[in-house]
Protein backbone atom coordinates (compact mmCIF):
# COMPACT_ATOMS: atom_id res chain seq x y z
CA UNK A 1 0.00 0.00 0.00
CA UNK A 2 0.89 3.54 -0.98
CA UNK A 3 1.04 6.05 1.91
CA UNK A 4 1.30 9.60 1.17
CA UNK A 5 2.91 12.45 3.34
CA UNK A 6 1.15 14.03 6.27
CA UNK A 7 1.29 17.48 4.16
CA UNK A 8 -2.44 18.96 4.40
CA UNK A 9 -1.52 22.42 5.12
CA UNK A 10 -1.25 24.27 2.05
CA UNK A 11 1.11 27.15 1.27
CA UNK A 12 -1.45 30.03 2.11
CA UNK A 13 -1.58 29.15 5.04
CA UNK A 14 1.86 28.86 5.80
CA UNK A 15 2.60 32.11 4.41
CA UNK A 16 -0.15 33.09 6.95
CA UNK A 17 1.01 31.62 9.79
CA UNK A 18 4.08 33.29 9.11
CA UNK A 19 2.82 36.55 8.84
CA UNK A 20 -0.08 36.43 11.16
CA UNK A 21 -2.04 38.47 8.73
CA UNK A 22 -3.64 38.94 5.22
CA UNK A 23 -6.72 40.86 4.08
CA UNK A 24 -8.01 40.31 0.09
CA UNK A 25 -11.31 41.23 -1.89
CA UNK A 26 -13.53 38.32 -1.75
CA UNK A 27 -14.49 38.38 -5.40
CA UNK A 28 -10.28 38.22 -6.35
CA UNK A 29 -9.32 35.82 -4.46
CA UNK A 30 -12.49 33.19 -3.20
CA UNK A 31 -10.20 30.54 -3.06
CA UNK A 32 -8.73 31.79 0.02
CA UNK A 33 -11.49 32.04 2.07
CA UNK A 34 -12.09 28.01 1.66
CA UNK A 35 -8.25 27.06 2.02
CA UNK A 36 -7.23 29.02 4.83
CA UNK A 37 -7.11 27.12 8.74
CA UNK A 38 -10.15 28.53 10.79
CA UNK A 39 -8.74 26.90 13.73
CA UNK A 40 -5.81 29.71 13.97
CA UNK A 41 -7.39 32.95 12.58
CA UNK A 42 -9.72 35.45 13.85
CA UNK A 43 -11.53 36.57 10.86
CA UNK A 44 -13.24 40.03 9.60
CA UNK A 45 -15.64 39.65 6.70
CA UNK A 46 -17.44 43.13 5.24
CA UNK A 47 -19.96 41.22 2.44
CA UNK A 48 -22.71 42.66 0.02
CA UNK A 49 -25.12 39.65 -1.03
CA UNK A 50 -27.12 37.20 -0.15
CA UNK A 51 -26.17 34.53 2.42
CA UNK A 52 -27.04 32.10 5.80
CA UNK A 53 -24.25 32.08 8.35
CA UNK A 54 -24.21 29.60 11.19
CA UNK A 55 -22.66 30.59 14.11
CA UNK A 56 -22.45 28.38 17.42
CA UNK A 57 -25.70 27.49 17.90
CA UNK A 58 -27.36 30.15 15.88
CA UNK A 59 -27.81 30.69 12.07
CA UNK A 60 -28.49 34.09 10.60
CA UNK A 61 -29.68 35.02 7.34
CA UNK A 62 -29.79 38.16 5.19
CA UNK A 63 -29.13 40.12 2.03
CA UNK A 64 -27.44 43.15 1.40
CA UNK A 65 -24.27 44.16 3.32
CA UNK A 66 -22.90 42.82 6.38
CA UNK A 67 -19.88 42.84 9.19
CA UNK A 68 -19.16 39.26 10.49
CA UNK A 69 -16.29 38.71 13.04
CA UNK A 70 -14.99 34.90 13.01
CA UNK A 71 -13.83 33.47 16.14
CA UNK A 72 -11.20 30.34 15.90
CA UNK A 73 -12.66 28.25 19.03
CA UNK A 74 -16.35 28.76 17.82
CA UNK A 75 -17.61 26.88 14.71
CA UNK A 76 -19.43 28.46 12.21
CA UNK A 77 -20.08 27.76 8.41
CA UNK A 78 -21.28 29.77 5.46
CA UNK A 79 -23.80 29.41 2.48
CA UNK A 80 -23.63 31.58 0.07
CA UNK A 81 -26.98 31.71 -1.69
CA UNK A 82 -26.77 34.94 -4.33
CA UNK A 83 -25.03 34.61 -7.52
CA UNK A 84 -23.04 37.49 -7.37
CA UNK A 85 -20.69 37.83 -4.02
CA UNK A 86 -18.44 40.43 -3.10
CA UNK A 87 -16.84 42.21 -0.37
CA UNK A 88 -13.20 42.39 1.78
CA UNK A 89 -12.16 39.59 4.04
CA UNK A 90 -9.28 40.03 6.83
CA UNK A 91 -7.38 36.86 8.75
CA UNK A 92 -5.15 37.33 11.77
CA UNK A 93 -3.59 35.54 14.74
CA UNK A 94 -4.28 36.15 18.15
CA UNK A 95 -0.69 36.74 18.55
CA UNK A 96 -0.52 39.27 15.79
CA UNK A 97 -3.42 41.56 17.41
CA UNK A 98 -1.77 40.92 20.69
CA UNK A 99 1.25 42.77 19.93
CA UNK A 100 -0.75 45.81 21.10
CA UNK A 101 -1.58 45.67 24.84
CA UNK A 102 -4.33 47.80 23.84
CA UNK A 103 -5.62 45.12 21.25
CA UNK A 104 -6.05 42.45 23.46
CA UNK A 105 -9.49 43.21 25.37
CA UNK A 106 -11.06 44.06 22.15
CA UNK A 107 -10.68 40.07 21.71
CA UNK A 108 -12.98 39.83 24.73
CA UNK A 109 -15.94 41.88 23.30
CA UNK A 110 -19.44 40.57 22.72
CA UNK A 111 -18.19 40.90 18.29
CA UNK A 112 -15.73 37.53 19.12
CA UNK A 113 -17.72 35.29 22.49
CA UNK A 114 -19.85 32.95 21.98
CA UNK A 115 -22.71 34.22 23.19
CA UNK A 116 -22.59 37.83 21.56
CA UNK A 117 -22.90 39.20 18.43
CA UNK A 118 -20.72 38.58 15.61
CA UNK A 119 -23.01 39.67 12.74
CA UNK A 120 -23.91 43.60 11.99
CA UNK A 121 -26.36 44.92 9.09
CA UNK A 122 -23.67 48.01 7.13
CA UNK A 123 -25.79 50.68 5.29
CA UNK A 124 -24.51 52.03 2.61
CA UNK A 125 -22.66 54.89 4.23
CA UNK A 126 -21.08 52.53 6.20
CA UNK A 127 -19.67 50.31 4.18
CA UNK A 128 -17.70 52.90 2.13
CA UNK A 129 -16.14 53.94 5.00
CA UNK A 130 -15.38 50.33 5.75
CA UNK A 131 -14.20 49.44 2.24
CA UNK A 132 -11.95 51.78 2.64
CA UNK A 133 -10.02 51.04 5.62
CA UNK A 134 -10.09 47.02 4.21
CA UNK A 135 -8.14 48.86 1.28
CA UNK A 136 -5.99 50.69 3.12
CA UNK A 137 -5.02 47.16 5.08
CA UNK A 138 -4.29 45.27 1.95
CA UNK A 139 -2.42 48.60 -0.09
CA UNK A 140 -0.29 48.66 3.30
CA UNK A 141 0.51 44.75 3.73
CA UNK A 142 2.25 45.36 0.04
CA UNK A 143 4.95 47.75 1.24
CA UNK A 144 7.85 47.50 2.87
CA UNK A 145 6.89 50.22 5.59
CA UNK A 146 9.16 48.72 8.57
CA UNK A 147 5.72 49.61 11.40
CA UNK A 148 3.31 48.54 8.89
CA UNK A 149 2.36 46.14 11.07
CA UNK A 150 1.41 48.39 14.09
CA UNK A 151 -0.79 50.48 10.83
CA UNK A 152 -2.38 46.75 10.23
CA UNK A 153 -3.41 46.25 13.72
CA UNK A 154 -5.07 50.22 13.98
CA UNK A 155 -7.25 49.48 10.75
CA UNK A 156 -8.20 46.24 12.89
CA UNK A 157 -8.77 47.80 15.75
CA UNK A 158 -10.90 51.18 13.67
CA UNK A 159 -13.19 48.22 12.55
CA UNK A 160 -13.91 46.63 15.83
CA UNK A 161 -14.39 50.24 17.48
CA UNK A 162 -16.88 51.37 14.35
CA UNK A 163 -18.77 47.85 15.09
CA UNK A 164 -18.95 47.98 18.80
CA UNK A 165 -20.77 50.97 18.05
CA UNK A 166 -23.68 49.89 16.02
CA UNK A 167 -26.54 48.27 16.66
CA UNK A 168 -26.17 44.46 17.25
CA UNK A 169 -28.37 42.32 14.77
CA UNK A 170 -31.22 39.82 16.28
CA UNK A 171 -32.32 38.36 13.38
CA UNK A 172 -31.17 34.71 14.60
CA UNK A 173 -32.64 31.43 14.74
CA UNK A 174 -32.15 29.35 18.02
CA UNK A 175 -32.18 25.55 18.02
CA UNK A 176 -35.04 23.84 20.75
CA UNK A 177 -33.55 24.21 23.50
CA UNK A 178 -30.19 24.57 25.57
CA UNK A 179 -29.15 20.86 25.35
CA UNK A 180 -29.45 20.92 21.33
CA UNK A 181 -27.43 24.09 21.33
CA UNK A 182 -25.10 23.23 23.69
CA UNK A 183 -24.31 19.31 21.91
CA UNK A 184 -24.46 21.42 18.38
CA UNK A 185 -21.73 23.39 19.18
CA UNK A 186 -19.55 20.98 21.23
CA UNK A 187 -19.85 18.32 17.85
CA UNK A 188 -18.74 20.97 15.72
CA UNK A 189 -16.30 22.18 17.76
CA UNK A 190 -14.81 18.75 18.14
CA UNK A 191 -14.87 18.29 14.19
CA UNK A 192 -13.13 21.43 14.14
CA UNK A 193 -10.36 19.82 16.08
CA UNK A 194 -9.48 17.38 12.58
CA UNK A 195 -7.94 16.42 10.58
CA UNK A 196 -4.77 17.09 12.15
CA UNK A 197 -2.47 18.94 9.82
CA UNK A 198 1.13 19.08 11.05
CA UNK A 199 2.70 17.14 13.95
CA UNK A 200 3.98 20.24 15.29
CA UNK A 201 0.54 20.95 15.77
CA UNK A 202 -1.01 18.45 18.26
CA UNK A 203 -4.45 18.30 19.78
CA UNK A 204 -4.98 21.15 21.49
CA UNK A 205 -8.69 19.95 23.02
CA UNK A 206 -8.52 16.18 24.76
CA UNK A 207 -10.96 16.09 27.59
CA UNK A 208 -14.42 16.87 28.09
CA UNK A 209 -13.33 20.00 30.37
CA UNK A 210 -10.85 20.87 28.03
CA UNK A 211 -14.14 21.77 25.59
CA UNK A 212 -16.59 22.95 28.67
CA UNK A 213 -13.63 25.09 29.21
CA UNK A 214 -13.79 26.39 25.40
CA UNK A 215 -17.25 26.89 25.81
CA UNK A 216 -17.17 28.84 28.83
CA UNK A 217 -19.67 26.56 30.51
CA UNK A 218 -19.81 23.90 33.61
CA UNK A 219 -17.97 20.43 32.44
CA UNK A 220 -21.40 18.45 34.18
CA UNK A 221 -23.07 20.94 31.91
CA UNK A 222 -21.61 19.63 28.98
CA UNK A 223 -21.72 15.79 30.03
CA UNK A 224 -25.51 15.97 31.00
CA UNK A 225 -26.59 17.82 27.65
CA UNK A 226 -24.16 15.74 25.09
CA UNK A 227 -25.90 12.59 27.22
CA UNK A 228 -29.20 13.52 26.48
CA UNK A 229 -29.19 14.43 22.84
CA UNK A 230 -26.94 11.79 21.60
CA UNK A 231 -27.41 9.22 24.22
CA UNK A 232 -23.36 8.38 24.28
CA UNK A 233 -21.07 10.47 26.82
CA UNK A 234 -18.69 13.55 25.77
CA UNK A 235 -15.38 11.56 26.71
CA UNK A 236 -17.10 8.84 24.45
CA UNK A 237 -17.22 10.76 21.58
CA UNK A 238 -14.07 12.53 22.31
CA UNK A 239 -12.55 8.96 22.00
CA UNK A 240 -14.42 7.58 19.26
CA UNK A 241 -13.32 11.05 16.75
CA UNK A 242 -9.55 10.36 18.17
CA UNK A 243 -9.86 6.75 17.24
CA UNK A 244 -11.06 7.56 13.77
CA UNK A 245 -7.93 10.07 13.31
CA UNK A 246 -5.52 7.44 14.65
CA UNK A 247 -6.48 4.66 12.49
CA UNK A 248 -6.36 7.44 9.43
CA UNK A 249 -2.78 7.97 10.12
CA UNK A 250 -1.92 5.09 10.84
CA UNK A 251 -3.29 3.60 7.53
CA UNK A 252 -2.73 6.40 5.33
CA UNK A 253 0.67 8.53 6.25
CA UNK A 254 4.25 7.28 6.86
CA UNK A 255 4.37 8.99 10.51
CA UNK A 256 6.13 6.86 13.23
CA UNK A 257 3.55 6.23 15.81
CA UNK A 258 5.61 8.04 18.37
CA UNK A 259 4.94 11.08 15.68
CA UNK A 260 0.99 9.89 15.57
CA UNK A 261 1.08 9.53 19.46
CA UNK A 262 2.38 13.03 19.73
CA UNK A 263 0.10 14.67 17.11
CA UNK A 264 -3.11 13.48 18.90
CA UNK A 265 -2.24 14.40 22.21
CA UNK A 266 -0.15 12.03 24.03
CA UNK A 267 2.99 13.07 26.39
CA UNK A 268 4.48 9.20 24.85
CA UNK A 269 3.78 6.66 22.87
CA UNK A 270 3.02 4.09 25.55
CA UNK A 271 0.17 6.37 26.66
CA UNK A 272 -1.06 6.26 23.07
CA UNK A 273 -0.55 2.36 22.96
CA UNK A 274 -2.63 1.73 25.89
CA UNK A 275 -5.05 4.19 24.97
CA UNK A 276 -5.72 2.75 21.49
CA UNK A 277 -5.81 -0.98 22.91
CA UNK A 278 -8.17 0.45 25.39
CA UNK A 279 -10.72 1.63 22.81
CA UNK A 280 -10.51 -1.37 19.86
CA UNK A 281 -8.73 -4.48 21.07
CA UNK A 282 -5.30 -4.06 19.08
CA UNK A 283 -2.49 -2.04 19.58
CA UNK A 284 -1.41 1.13 17.08
CA UNK A 285 1.40 -1.22 15.61
CA UNK A 286 -0.29 -4.18 14.80
CA UNK A 287 -3.23 -2.45 12.77
CA UNK A 288 -0.42 -0.99 10.75
CA UNK A 289 1.11 -4.18 9.66
CA UNK A 290 -2.08 -5.52 8.37
CA UNK A 291 -2.03 -3.00 6.13
CA UNK A 292 1.91 -2.85 4.50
Amino acid sequence: MQKKNVSLVSEFNNVLRLKGFNAFQIESDSQATRIYSRKDFYKICLTTGKSIIHYADRSFEHEGTILFFGNPHIPYSWETISKTYAGYTCLFSEEFLKASERSESLLQSPLFKIGGTPILKISEEQREFLNTIFQKMIDEQKTDYVYKDDLIRNYINLIIHEALKLQPSENYDKHKNAAHRITSVFLELLERQFPIESTDRPLQLKTAQDYASSLSIHVNHLNRAVKEITGKSTTTHIAERIITEAKTLLQHTDLTIAEIAYSLGFEYPTYFNNYFKRRTGTVPSALRMEIV
